[in-house]
């Protein structure tokens, strides 16, 4: 049976040569799908073009979300001459030819807007190499990086240039570049309305990766739309935005430990999860799980430490996957635990007081004297031994002479640090009424 999704129409098929990102590529900022946060008219480039006045910038960002493009069409609405370059295969010679062709440009009157793709991949000096060219009027520069800019570039060249990050795109933006995609080649996707949302969301805000899916998707010939488990069949779900050693590391790990502290045991299980579907070694998560607990939990709830420890080595011995159960029973554990980081305020309350007073040495009263000139010296004259006071307590001072005394560790009202409090209030009233 004949159906009209057996094939493109002529005015498509004139066009096929190109890929379906290159043809619809935006010729106009407001053409731009999403990314009003930088583009609108009270937004930054908004404001920049109205007072005519553009500034060199970074674009910070995920892939597929429009920083090329809109590079471009910067130097298009500026009449600034694009040039544009990756930081991975460029080097320093073609970093020179680029700023000789730019002053000899800009002798004749004809400025340059540089993009430089991947700007995180140059190192300092290559980096710093951009500073005259940009001071000079030279150059405009525009970066895009997928890192964080503020521990990937130079200091220096961010205080010459402003940082707009770009957002993923959202569904409904993703919806329309799909309805812009069937428009250009004429044609409906041939997919359900839930196909066409998991479509939308194998895309994971990444335009570029989505116009990819839909130009596969239209290249099939099929009798009917196709359903969710079709189209899962057919095409293999895109992985996740993911960098174990990127920013998305940092964020997720963020993300998970937050979720942890605030108690959530649903939104630190979605994150760990995203984890290991990123390929996140578990071994890494089970050693910060252990930290989370030493850290967020700590005396609250003393067995949390064991529980992370069981855990890890449950999955030593298990291996994937099911190891990775054991940890995920630790982080509803981890969440659901009562929290205190008094223990991790005391330690580096301690530290501070240590580094302060380091030279300090202890009162001779609690020093050992094995020899007889250590004896004649004081060492150990007066000391009382605390199992032969009343309540094995003797309240004696263990500090520095001289040094006030430090409260370090404050224990809070929640688990088992609730019995603690009770210890150390106990012990301090006795500590005031033996030293008058």
């Amino acid at each position: 049976m004949a159906d009209l999704f057996d094939s493109p129409s002529d005015a498509a098929a004139t066009q096929a040569h190109r890929p379906l990102a290159d043809r619809l590529r935006p010729r106009a900022l407001s053409e731009v799908i999403g990314q009003q946060q930088v583009l609108g008219p009270e937004a930054p480039l908004g404001v920049m073009l109205e007072a005519g006045a553009l500034s060199s910038l970074v674009f910070w960002g995920p892939p597929g979300v429009g920083k090329t493009t809109i590079a471009r069409l910067l130097a298009n609405e500026t009449d600034l001459h694009f040039v544009q370059i990756s930081a991975i295969f460029s080097g320093v010679a073609e970093l020179k030819k680029v700023f000789e062709e730019a002053k000899l440009r800009r002798r004749t009157g004809r400025g340059t807007l540089l993009f430089v793709d991947e700007i995180h991949r140059f190192n300092k000096s290559q980096q710093d190499s951009f500073l005259p060219h940009m001071e000079d009027g030279t150059i405009l520069l525009v970066g895009a990086t997928t890192e964080n800019p503020s521990f990937e570039l130079n200091a220096a060249l961010l205080s010459r240039s402003q940082v707009l990050v770009l957002e993923r795109l959202s569904l409904a933006d993703l919806e329309r570049l799909v309805q812009r995609a069937e428009k250009e080649v004429d044609r409906a996707l041939p997919l359900t309305g839930e196909a066409r949302e998991q479509l939308l969301e194998m895309a994971d805000g990444d335009g570029r990766a989505l116009l990819n899916l839909v130009e596969q998707v239209m290249a099939w010939r099929t009798e009917r739309p196709l359903d969710p488990a079709a189209l899962t069949s057919r095409l293999q779900k895109r992985a996740a935005q993911y960098d174990k050693s990127g920013d998305a590391h940092y964020n997720l790990i963020s993300a998970l430990h937050k979720s942890v502290r605030g108690s959530d045991p649903d939104a630190a299980m979605y994150w760990y999860t995203r984890m290991l579907a990123g390929g996140e070694d578990p071994r890494y998560l089970a050693r910060r799980f252990t930290r989370m607990a030493v850290e967020d939990i700590g005396l609250a709830d003393p067995q949390a430490q064991r529980v992370c420890l069981d855990a890890w080595e449950t999955y030593e011995r298990l291996g994937s996957p099911e190891g990775e159960l054991a940890l995920a029973q630790a982080v509803i554990y981890l969440a659901l635990a009562p929290k205190s980081n008094a223990g991790y305020a005391a330690y580096k309350a301690a530290v501070v007081a240590a580094k302060k007073t380091g030279s300090e040495p202890p009162p001779k009263h609690i020093l050992n004297a094995p020899t007889r000139l250590m004896k004649e010296q004081g060492y150990g004259d007066g000391y009382a031994y605390d199992h032969d006071q009343e309540d094995a307590f003797s309240g004696q001072n263990y500090f520095p002479d001289g040094m006030k005394r430090g409260v370090y560790y404050v224990p809070v009202e929640r688990g088992f640090e609730r019995e603690l409090k009770k210890r150390v209030d106990y012990f301090a009233g006795l500590r005031s009424k033996r030293n008058g």
